[in-house]
């Protein structure tokens, strides 16, 4: 997987980092973890390591351990801490000097089989084998991770023998290197004859990446502002420059990059350093230490900024047609090595830009020139020296150069007046809400973290020591009260090396696209003789074999399903009667935060308004209040909460197919002194908000339609199960206009129109309906010593919101629809497809569920990913079982109706019996992967508020999942996905198909009549 710099509008990816004083802490971890590395000291010898030194990290629970492998010189860090969902990675300084996309496509092939493990993709194969809370392989621009967690000690140990023989001893066979990167090939290997042309998994994400004008735009801008060395390529590959690669050059790239001296391993958790390090040390031994020469330099910093011009293909979706510019400003700031100057420059980015009163939202947001923050916006410390950028989307081409201005004015303000003293707060509040804050993988997200200022040398040891440098800042702060208006002189005013780069629309930029990729191909096949097409023919063939061979997996270690635990993990909850209402309260240890969650209800709601439910759910917690405006609801809630938010709520009853939950859930946490404060905030929301000011509610319009249109070309195969889906049951159908292409459909309608006071209408019409006490049921999650308190603070809360007191219910009936099968293609301008296929299945609680789940898990890995992924080139694929539906995906597919075909010939591979009984435990052991995962604390207790699933419930699933039989299996795939005798939904999303023909019961959406049809209906 290739990571790419997202736009960072709130610049909050670093502050999230951040501790605070350890005297603030409300402790929820035991010591014993670190007890047992804190006896160590520096110099003390530990299975052929030295260490180097022994840190507390108070603020995080840490006793951290650096140590260096006397042999090799390799780096380890170790995090322990009371933490049992343990974390390893190994991860690489790669430095590509061309777009040819070698890191990227090193980091697919060395997980094809190694020295101990020779089996076809063992990496994949352990998804089976494990129960893993996270496993993947991470490309950044500069280095490769490989990275892995869990709970289990020896699932660990079997991970852990996997990644390093990967890593250090793998086989990178040719093969293997034509499936993961690229190969020309015919395109039918069953007719010799066949056109040739190019294949291969890396070669298709990529097209796939940069069909996303957004990811074009941000690598463009890296390209250009650092273009000396290695950030001046595409390291995740640019299609245009893949198929350069070598066989040769990719192993040349793994020996000089893929060695221990170049390496940093990192341990998280409560398991013991020892045995991490005895086995690392013995999968090293025969390295010797070298020099790998693949330090990164600093730029040559420029003597006057640079601007360049680039293209992209049209937006179809555009509210404007003509407002398709796309302009940012870019800075070479800091190198990041400097924790202290890279924690002041990453605060200066979020003060500059992060949130309504924000110098940059005010003059670029606000002004209405564009639709939102260009996507690179905020600042990044992903490369060796550390970037900020801001600029404008969705801008017509006669403003561009008002943006810049713009820009450069905002800047000349900010040095003259300074930061308020209460944004200096609010970010410092941030820091401590979200160091407190526990999130899923804590280890996994710290490895992350790290990553980057370590692989240039940085200390990461002080990278975590953030009460420090906060209180170094502060001091400075006192000092100097002007620090940070120096600091916006200094990298922003006076700096030199400065991009201005804009993006516009070309209506020929994708058939330039596929007119290079003939050219290149035509170039390649027109130097093959009679001799060498067959010669590839016959490689086809052999790869074809290699994919279809069964193969001897007893080399791989692996879990049984009867190590699991047969009883789940309780989520113990209390139900508070507060009159009409009731509040579900979980006492967690939450480390002194408070957890809040209220669920309104939309019954009532005339149905030509749930289109606007989401719209509304963006917007509620944007706008003036209780008297109050937008800027000051947003300051309140950067100083007092980690925000406020809502999203639209569809879910199907658990057992009844004729009952519906539509709703808004609202969710916030707050340190808990500041619970009060939170509650006020919901009550002024609640109460009485104001739709009054126009121009926010255009801005947001604005934005909310410029992120859904370029949602569809990364989460397009969500869009295609979501539409394949909706024909099928009311649940679908009421998802598919909240959160399908329906909805980006109706928000770019919104976003067309000149005057919103219709929009306005709706919006009040809905929150007259949901805003209401009537409506809200509530669940708290807080610290024992803190569930008293908040309990009684919200029953005040509640007796002060408007409205009846009498509850709504929950799972109201509903009118069922009637399953019926059908077909679109929406053609929108991608170099990939994605394409969905949807069955009605059954309810949580119905007895088939878990064969459902379990054949879902199997079709993915043991059938989908060899015919879709290996052999067809995809990125992605799937089969996903979720209540009343289930759909099969792929994901950047080169392929559309071909990969249909693989759907259905994965049903009958299913229900024809070639299954074992240890593809099913198997099987089944992916299903409780995902069942197992931890859940943080504040968000324990969820299933039941939010979909009524109790504890016992959960349990009588994990006894059914544990029961399944390769017979059932084999029974749910016949009567559930049998298309001959089952209805279902088709959709693919991507670019013109001639082959799909409207004649042949296919929807084709190709104008903007046909999406409103395909929305309305």
């Amino acid at each position: 997987m290739q990571i790419l710099r997202r736009a960072n509008a709130a610049s909050t990816k670093l502050l999230k980092a951040f501790t605070w004083s350890p005297s603030r802490v409300v402790r929820c971890f035991t010591e014993e973890a670190r007890d047992r590395v804190r006896a160590l000291k520096p110099g003390d010898k530990l299975h052929g390591y030295t260490v180097k030194r022994v840190e507390e990290v108070p603020d995080i629970f840490i006793t951290a351990v650096m140590l260096t492998h006397d042999k090799t010189g390799a780096e380890h860090l170790h995090a322990a801490r009371d933490d049992e969902n343990n974390t390893f990675s190994v991860t690489f300084r790669t430095t590509p000097m061309d777009s040819t996309g070698v890191p990227h496509i090193l980091e697919h092939t060395v997980l094809c089989g190694s020295e101990k493990f020779p089996v076809r993709d063992p990496f994949f194969k352990m998804l089976s084998r494990s129960m893993a809370t996270f496993m993947n392989a991470l490309t950044a621009y500069d280095w490769t991770m490989y990275p892995f967690s869990s709970q289990n000690e020896q699932d660990f140990k079997n991970l852990m023998s996997v990644y390093m023989d990967a890593a250090f001893c793998p086989l990178i066979r040719e093969l293997d290197f034509c499936q993961e990167g690229w190969r020309l090939e015919q395109a039918d290997l069953t007719d010799p004859s066949s056109p040739v042309i190019f294949k291969g998994v890396v070669y298709n994400e990529m097209k796939g990446v940069f069909s996303n004008s957004q990811s074009l735009y941000m690598q463009e801008a890296l390209n250009e502002l650092l273009p000396s060395h290695t950030y001046g390529v595409v390291s995740g590959g640019d299609p245009a420059h893949i198929t350069s690669l070598t066989y040769k050059q990719l192993r040349d790239f793994h020996a000089k990059h893929y060695h221990p001296s170049n390496a940093r391993f990192f341990t998280y958790g409560n398991l013991p350093l020892d045995s991490h390090l005895e086995f690392i040390d013995s999968s090293l031994s025969k390295f010797s230490e070298i020099e790998p020469s693949v330090r990164v330099p600093l730029e040559p910093r420029w003597k006057k900024p640079r601007s360049k011009h680039i293209s992209c293909p049209p937006d179809p979706l555009a509210a404007d047609p003509d407002k398709q510019q796309t302009v940012s400003v870019n800075f070479l700031m800091s190198e990041i090595t400097d924790v202290y100057e890279n924690f002041v420059a990453s605060v200066l980015g979020y003060l500059l830009t992060n949130g309504e009163t924000s110098p940059f939202y005010q003059a670029l947001v606000e002004s209405g020139i564009g639709s939102d923050y260009s996507p690179n916006t905020g600042f990044h410390s992903e490369t060796k020296e550390a970037i900020f950028a801001v600029g404008l989307l969705n801008v017509g081409e006669g403003d561009v150069n008002r943006v810049v201005k713009i820009i450069d004015e905002t800047v000349d303000k900010v040095i003259h007046e300074g930061f308020d003293k209460t944004r200096i707060n609010a970010v410092l509040h941030q820091i401590e809400l979200g160091q407190r804050h526990q999130g899923g993988n804590f280890g996994f997200h710290l490895a992350i973290s790290l990553a980057s200022t370590w692989n240039h040398e940085g200390d990461p040891i002080q990278s975590m020591q953030v009460a420090s440098i906060v209180d170094r800042f502060r001091d400075d702060l006192k000092k100097n009260p002007k620090l940070l208006q120096e600091k916006v002189k200094h990298y922003l005013k006076d700096n030199q090396h400065r991009l201005t780069l804009t993006m516009g629309p070309d209506s020929d930029f994708e058939a330039k696209r596929a007119r290079e990729e003939e050219k290149r191909l035509a170039g390649m096949v027109e130097r093959l003789g009679d001799q060498d097409k067959q010669k590839i023919h016959k490689r086809g063939l052999e790869l074809e074999e290699k994919q279809n061979l069964k193969e001897d997996l007893s080399c791989l270690p692996s879990l049984k399903v009867e190590d699991l635990s047969k009883v789940i993990k309780a989520e113990p909850i209390e139900m508070n009667h507060a009159g009409w209402s009731f509040i579900q309260t979980c006492e967690q240890p939450t480390n002194g935060v408070t957890y809040l969650r209220q669920a309104s209800n939309l019954e009532g709601l005339p149905e030509e308004f749930m289109p606007y439910v989401p719209l509304f759910s963006e917007v509620i917690t944007s706008i003036g209040a209780g008297g109050h405006d937008y800027l000051w609801i947003s300051q309140q809630q950067e100083l007092y909460t980690g925000g406020l938010r809502a999203s639209p709520l569809c879910v199907g009853h658990h057992t009844s197919s004729s009952r519906l939950q539509r709703g808004i859930l609202f969710s916030s946490h707050c340190l808990e002194k500041n619970f009060k404060h939170m509650l006020d905030l919901w009550t002024q929301i609640i109460n009485s908000p104001d739709f009054s000011d126009l121009n926010r509610l255009s801005t947001l319009i604005k934005m909310t339609a410029s992120s859904l249109a370029s949602s569809l070309a990364d989460s397009g195969h969500q869009y295609a199960m979501s539409s394949s889906a909706a024909g099928l049951d009311v649940v679908s159908q009421n998802n598919e206009i909240l959160f399908g292409y329906s909805q980006v459909h109706t928000m770019k309608k919104i976003a067309e129109m000149d005057d919103v006071s219709e929009i306005v209408y709706k919006l009040q019409t809905i929150a007259d309906l949901v805003l209401d006490k009537s409506c809200l049921r509530l669940a708290v999650n807080a610290t024992p010593s803190a569930m008293d308190r908040s309990v009684s603070g919200l029953k005040t809360y509640l007796g002060n919101l408007k409205g009846e007191a009498e509850m709504s219910p929950v799972f109201p009936e509903v009118e069922e629809i009637k399953a019926a099968s059908h077909k679109t293609h929406y053609q929108l301008p991608f170099s990939v497809n994605f394409v969905a296929q949807s069955f009605p299945a059954v309810k949580y609680t119905h007895k088939d569920y878990a064969p459902l789940n379990v054949l879902a898990t199997l079709m993915s890995r043991k059938f989908l990913h060899r015919e879709i992924r290996e052999k067809g080139g995809a990125y992605g694929s799937g089969a996903l079982n979720s209540p009343g539906v289930f759909s099969f995906f792929s994901y950047r597919d080169p392929q559309s109706v071909g990969t249909l075909d693989v759907f259905q010939r994965c049903v009958q591979w299913a229900a024809t019996g070639e299954l074992s009984v240890e593809d099913v435990e198997e099987a089944k052991l992916g299903v409780f992967q995902k069942h197992d995962k931890p859940v943080p604390p504040g968000s324990r207790g969820q299933t039941r508020f939010i979909h009524d699933i109790s504890d016992d419930m959960r349990q009588a699933n994990r006894d059914r999942l544990f029961n399944v039989t390769e017979e059932d299996v084999r029974r749910v795939a016949d009567l559930y996905l049998n298309e001959e005798k089952c209805p279902h939904g088709v959709a693919i999303l991507g670019p013109t198909n001639l082959s799909i023909k409207e004649d042949e019961g296919w929807t084709v959406v190709t104008t903007e009549e046909a999406a409103e049809e395909k929305a309305q209906g």
